[in-house]
Order: structure tokens, then C-alpha cells, then sequence
């Protein structure tokens, strides 16, 4: 496909991102749109430092491997709620997220993101497609994450059969934390994701959830802070599923492979919940 790009000075506002979002509730098309839009942003060291403290990554002169996904939030709202984008955002499931870090993040001032949407496809609950989002540096890319979204209600020829998840095999405890009830509402102070499943008991059961359920990329981060001693500065991917949805509030259990090139996690509640799962394997 040739993609036509736009070249933002900075992205649109997330508040009246979120108008754009509210006001959008049904699938208009079938066909995801050719554009992108890039953008340069720039590291704001006061944010930064509060998602270091939310997530639990040390300050070792490094971006951790998931801030740029913060950096890049706005302009990946500001993408699926363009006139041409065809799915309400507030319907979208995130399944699956996968990070490179293909070069070593550190003394990093701001990046030139590009973001854009790929690979539409037949699921059994409706469809899925790719929001990719690269980044760059005045070498070229470092840094890629690949976020795997499921449209409920899509309907697309050719349907498929929902894909099976095998249970990962047991693995040993590496760490435990918990969830409390307001942590919906701190991730999103730090990262701008105000979607209402993750802020409140009462907003969550709107759209079908029982109580608040914990950001995807939360657990992930926390994962992969915990992880650190595991994976090199560089040269890696880190990938995740996310399967039931953390409750808030609540205890989870990370499990994983001992440290070394490549290697498996899993994120256990109780009662044999299964939260996430996931890998990390080198470039």
C-alpha cells in the first residue's frame, strides 16, 4: 500500500480527542485508511519520572521500553479518530502487544513517531487489525510496537474461527503486586488513556464490566520492570497477550523463565485466572 503521510507540529488536544471519540459509536466502513500521521515529540522529564515511579522502572538513563507507547498516545487518538477511521475507538479490544527496542534508548531528548493502521483480518468476534507506531532518532528507527485490536461486531468475508490460546506451561514466581482500586485513575493522570473501563466501578459497568479493570499496558510495564535484570539495553523484542482482564482491586502473581537471551512469562491472579502472557526474544 502507499501510505500518504501528515506531519503534525504537535498533536491535536486529547480532550477534544476524546469529544471526537464520544461521538462516534457505530463501524462506518470495512477498509482501514491509507494515511499516517508523524510527528516529532519530545520527552517531558516531569512525566517521565512519574511513570518511572508508577511502573516501578529505575531511573538508569534509559527511556523504559514502553514510554514511547506514553509519548505516542495522542497521536494514535488522534489517528483512530480521524474523519476516515472506520471503528468507534471506545468499542476497540487491545489483544496482543509487541515492543522492539532495536537500538539502546538512552540520552534521548524527544522522537519523530510515525503511526498508522495494518494487516485488517477476519476474527471470530468480529475483526482485528495492527496500530503500528515506529520511532525514530536523528540515526534512524530505534524503536517499534505493534498493538494487535479487535472490532467487535465487524463483519469481513472469509470468517475466522477464534485462534486457540494454549495455557502456558507453569513457570517461577518472579514477583507479585497489587492493584488497587485507584490505579486506573493514576495510570491515566501519568499516560492520558482515560478510557471509562479503567477509572471507576460505575463507569466500567457501562460498557459491560462488573468493577474497574487495570490498563493492558500497566501490567505489561510493571512486567517488564520487573523483568529488567532479564532482557539486554537493546536489540530485543518484549511480547505480550493479554487474556482476562485484571479487577480492580486485586493481587497478580508475574511468573517467568530465568533471565537469559530469550524467555516466558505469565501474569496469574487468583482462582486460576490467566491475565497475560508473553515472551521476550532477541532481534
Amino acid at each position: 500500500m502507499s501510505r500518504h503521510w501528515h506531519d503534525l507540529h504537535s498533536p491535536a488536544s486529547r480532550a477534544s480527542l476524546y469529544l471526537r471519540a464520544a461521538s462516534k459509536r457505530k463501524i462506518s466502513a470495512d477498509r482501514l485508511p491509507g494515511d499516517g500521521l508523524r510527528c516529532l515529540i519530545g520527552v517531558q522529564p516531569d512525566n517521565l519520572a512519574a511513570y518511572r515511579r508508577l511502573c516501578h522502572f529505575a531511573d538508569d538513563g534509559r527511556l523504559p521500553a514502553t514510554y514511547p507507547h506514553v509519548m505516542a498516545f495522542s497521536l494514535q487518538l488522534q489517528l483512530m479518530t480521524a474523519d476516515d477511521f472506520p471503528f468507534p475507538l471506545l468499542g476497540l479490544v487491545h489483544l496482543h502487544n509487541r515492543i522492539e527496542v532495536l537500538r539502546p534508548l538512552g540520552a534521548i531528548e524527544g522522537l519523530r513517531f510515525a503511526v498508522y493502521t495494518d494487516n485488517l483480518q477476519a476474527h471470530a468476534k468480529g475483526g482485528t487489525f495492527d496500530l503500528v507506531t515506529e520511532a525514530e532518532d536523528g540515526i534512524g528507527l530505534l524503536w517499534r510496537e505493534t498493538s494487535r485490536m479487535l472490532v467487535r461486531g465487524l463483519k469481513l468475508e472469509g470468517g475466522a474461527d477464534e485462534p486457540a490460546e494454549d495455557e502456558p506451561a507453569a513457570l517461577p514466581e518472579a514477583t507479585r503486586w497489587y492493584a488497587d482500586s485507584d490505579i486506573g485513575r493514576r495510570y491515566a493522570k501519568v499516560c492520558g488513556d482515560y478510557n471509562p473501563i479503567h477509572l471507576s466501578a460505575a463507569s466500567a459497568r457501562l460498557f459491560g464490566f462488573p468493577t474497574a479493570i487495570a490498563h493492558g499496558m500497566w501490567s505489561k510495564a510493571m512486567a517488564l520492570a520487573a523483568l529488567r535484570g532479564h532482557l539486554p539495553h537493546s536489540g530485543y523484542a518484549f511480547e505480550v497477550g493479554f487474556r482476562k482482564p485484571v479487577r480492580l482491586p486485586s493481587e497478580v502473581v508475574l511468573s517467568a523463565s530465568e533471565a537469559g537471551p530469550q524467555g516466558t512469562l505469565r501474569l496469574d491472579g487468583h482462582s486460576g485466572v490467566l491475565h497475560m502472557v508473553g515472551h521476550w526474544e532477541p532481534l
